[in-house]
């Protein structure tokens, strides 16, 4: 038997998924971590805290599966994207929390930075907006708050990095410092064009380039872990950012194709090849892999809030005790009611990217009750993602046929999937195998292996479990949009 090991750390958790040479799951391992919430609008993670748990559930995994090393032909990685972590050279040790990609702290930098004038340099080589939510603008907030900071970055004694990097480093014990060109590509820092570093935007941040890692394929080779971990050193030969992964999991490989993927947020990633498409409607244009040394791009819309509006009903409500109650709860409302969920707890991504204005419900009566809210709240996910696809479609008019390739938990609601087909106006089409983050990272480090097959032959192996064509006729459709545009449009204003 011969196994890829996945490893898909996560925003909550980290997980290992073991496949086989079928890249069928043999066996997975899942631990959550704590979140910490030191200031409104701040998010850490602890370092030791992601790397112990992805140890233990890689050791998990692998006795589940009941694996010897010799069996396991590669490690691929995935990883939240835009999470800082900085650390020590010589010791390793992190010189502050992680900062995760949901943090806001630095909106006031990033603000001060556009009205200086320096969005449009930094989107034309980074394609991305001067946001918060990007690495660029946290790391420089940990090098200027914590004392010393700067001083032993500029004599290279700090290292930066995503996720991916620390965990490489970690695994290898220093002996790679690297990441893939999915994550550079995330950070706020990186020519996408030009496939490097930008000294300009790393000095307009005081970044020194010194403690930036090496840029690599995402199928490549980024060492071995040290034995001792897995009882053996494994090659680790494939790296992704977690939405790219998905990108690649769902086997997205021709222009055009779209997936989206349902979790905390939601992200939707369109593949335009070798094409890189500037947008004019506030989406991110970024890698959506590089194989060989060839960069394929892709246009992303980011949506902060998506399973996260589930998790609220529960936690934060209290109204459900299970997200599956969701869909019985929205099958349940009246119909006449049309209530407006705007999840704008962080404020709002693409197309808008409006930091500071906060969530809002519209349309409520005396008749509103838990199962109009649920509704609401799932109905929001569907119209957040037709905003996106609606800027795809100006932005690449190939976008406008496009069957939407759908992942992630939300995806369990067939009412959900079926709302989403009809609002799109387009089908949706969610597949067999629902970790294709994980399988991602497992293909790109299976195929680096010589274990997997190619692109063209993976994507023949992808397989629908279900498909959902929009029954909505044209005018109910967007008579329920317009509705959800004007209730955006009052948040915006009251932010």
């Amino acid at each position: 038997m011969t196994y890829v090991l996945a490893i898909d750390q996560g925003t909550t958790s980290s997980r290992a998924i073991l496949f086989d040479q079928s890249m069928r799951i043999a066996a997975m391992a899942q631990e959550e971590f704590p979140q910490h919430f030191p200031d409104s609008g701040w998010v850490e993670h602890d370092p030791a805290d992601i790397w112990s748990t992805v140890a233990g559930v890689c050791r998990g995994a692998i006795e589940r599966a009941g694996a010897r090393p010799g069996e396991i032909a590669a490690i691929g990685i995935t990883n939240q994207r835009e999470t800082v972590v900085v650390w020590e050279r010589a010791t390793g040790r992190p010189i502050h929390r992680a900062i995760v990609w949901q943090d806001r702290r630095t909106a006031e930098m990033c603000r001060r930075l556009r009205d200086e004038g320096h969005e449009a340099m930094v989107t034309e080589r980074t394609g991305l907006l001067l946001d918060p939510y990007f690495s660029g603008a946290k790391l420089a907030w940990i090098l200027d708050r914590v004392e010393g900071a700067r001083e032993k970055a500029r004599r290279g004694e700090l290292l930066f990095g995503t996720v991916d990097t620390y965990l490489i480093w970690r695994m290898t014990e220093g002996a790679v410092f690297a990441t893939d060109a999915t994550n550079a590509a995330r950070t706020l820092l990186y020519d996408i064009r030009n496939g490097c570093w930008d000294a300009d935007i790393c000095a307009l941040f005081d970044v020194p380039m010194a403690m930036l890692p090496e840029v690599r394929d995402s199928a490549g080779d980024f060492g071995e872990s040290r034995p001792d971990l897995f009882g053996g050193a494994l090659p680790i030969l494939g790296v992704a950012g977690d939405q790219q992964a998905a990108t690649v999991g769902q086997a997205c490989f021709a222009p055009g194709m779209l997936k989206s993927t349902y979790g905390t947020g939601c992200f939707a990633v369109l593949n335009t090849g070798a094409e890189l498409v500037r947008s004019k409607n506030r989406l991110l244009t970024t890698i959506a892999y590089r194989l060989d040394g060839k960069v394929t791009y892709a246009l992303e819309g980011s949506i902060f809030v998506a399973g996260a509006v589930v998790q609220w009903l529960r936690d934060g409500l209290k109204i459900i005790r299970e997200a599956s109650e969701t869909q019985g709860l929205a099958e349940a409302a009246d119909p006449n009611q049309h209530v407006y969920l705007v999840p704008a707890f962080t404020g709002l991504g693409a197309p808008y990217w409006d930091p500071d204005c906060r969530g809002a419900i519209f349309g409520i009566t005396r008749g509103t009750g838990p199962a109009e809210l649920a509704r609401a709240a799932l109905e929001s996910v569907g119209y957040q993602t037709r905003d996106l696809l609606e800027a795809m479609v100006a932005d690449y008019p190939g976008a406008g046929d496009v069957v939407l390739r759908v992942d992630g938990g939300l995806t369990a609601s067939d009412w959900g999937m079926q709302f989403l087909a009809d609002i799109l106006g387009a089908p949706v089409d969610r597949p067999k195998v629902r970790e294709t983050t994980a399988l991602g990272a497992a293909w790109l480090a299976g195929m680096k292996a010589g274990v997997y097959p190619g692109a063209e032959a993976f994507a023949e192996a992808w397989a629908l479990d279900r498909r959902f064509e929009p029954r909505l006729d044209v005018e109910t459709r967007d008579t329920h949009y317009a509705g959800w545009r004007d209730a955006v449009r009052r948040t915006l204003s009251a932010g």
